[in-house]
């Protein structure tokens, strides 16, 4: 029995690991919800399932990863917006 695993199965992967060590650090109190670190894990993290889906379509965790990766980014965008308020 041979396994091979093709480079987007990798960034799927790979991205799954980094929603899961978010929401992981978050619940063990090791992250913050607010902080760029969080929103970061999440949004690569779903970029790279997405593009993992690209070879190998799935509907409905197209759509989640999706919004997964929208939300992230209006994580990124608050926290922009904060960062840029506390320098000024």
């Amino acid at each position: 029995m041979s396994f091979e695993l093709a480079w987007h199965d990798l960034l799927g992967a790979i991205g799954s690991l980094m929603i899961i060590a978010a929401f992981f650090f978050l619940q063990v109190e090791k992250l913050k919800s607010d902080t760029l670190s969080y929103s970061l894990l999440n949004g690569v993290g779903a970029l790279l399932v997405i593009v993992s889906l690209l070879y190998s379509f799935n509907l409905a965790a197209f759509i989640l990863e999706v919004f997964w990766l929208f939300i992230s980014f209006i994580g990124l965008k608050r926290q922009w917006h904060k960062r840029k308020q506390s320098s000024s």
